[in-house]
């Protein structure tokens, strides 16, 4: 079997890994992404988490091509107004949705020439596949830059697959509260959390702040 050649640490920083120039937020949040990886967003419904997607892919339409496999939602009426509510429509085409696409199919779209650099996988418990499946699919589309939406479990990824993807991937994000908290393998600390909705942030601080109050309250 022929060995894999070894590097040493002057050739490994020598090396220009292609990357995008995040600003603002953004930048703030998960530094200067490389263009390949995988990234997984997680949190429970009514937290703000479909809606700091639309956000996320409206921005990373300003850098390229985004496919958006529906796998959840499909092309429900849902779906269409989020899209709507964010105004999507200003991707000028960049973003492209896939209506329940399977994993075996999308694979064969990202293998074409010129396709998208940027997928959002939505959600992963619905793309059905297995920690394995997750490896091979990372392995075989290792110039993409692979984006798994999930479900939640406490304030964890829900399922054991999942799981493992959050501890293998390149940035992880948690929405809560309509605040999305971000750890990334390209900042030093961790990233500066994202405001998804100032309303209802500011309602969520507030009543958690209200129940704070009432367990401390003694019994009469």
């Amino acid at each position: 079997m022929k060995l894999k050649r070894a590097y040493s640490p002057g050739e490994i920083l020598s090396m220009k890994i292609p990357s995008y120039e995040f600003t603002g937020q953004w930048q703030a949040a998960i530094g200067n992404p490389a263009k390949s990886g995988t990234w997984i967003i997680w949190g429970a419904s009514g937290n703000g988490k479909t809606s700091f997607v639309m956000q996320l892919a409206k921005y990373l339409c300003g850098f390229g091509k985004v496919i958006y496999d529906s796998l959840e939602e499909g092309t429900s009426l849902s779906f269409q107004k989020s899209l709507k509510r964010h105004g999507m429509e200003d991707t000028r085409k960049r973003l492209m949705v896939l209506d329940r696409e399977p994993m075996d199919q999308l694979s064969e779209r990202l293998s074409r020439k010129k396709s998208a650099p940027i997928v959002i996988i939505d959600s992963f418990q619905y793309s059905g596949l297995s920690y394995q499946a997750y490896c091979e699919m990372k392995e075989r589309h290792s110039n993409k830059l692979l984006i798994f939406i999930s479900h939640a479990e406490g304030m964890k990824p829900e399922g054991r697959p999942a799981k493992k993807v959050e501890y293998d991937a390149d940035v992880k994000i948690f929405v809560s509260c309509f605040k999305a908290m971000c750890k990334s393998r390209f900042l030093d600390h961790p990233g500066e959390p994202i405001t998804v909705w100032e309303e209802g942030a500011a309602k969520a601080l507030l009543d958690e702040g209200q129940k704070s109050d009432e367990e401390q309250e003694p019994p009469l």
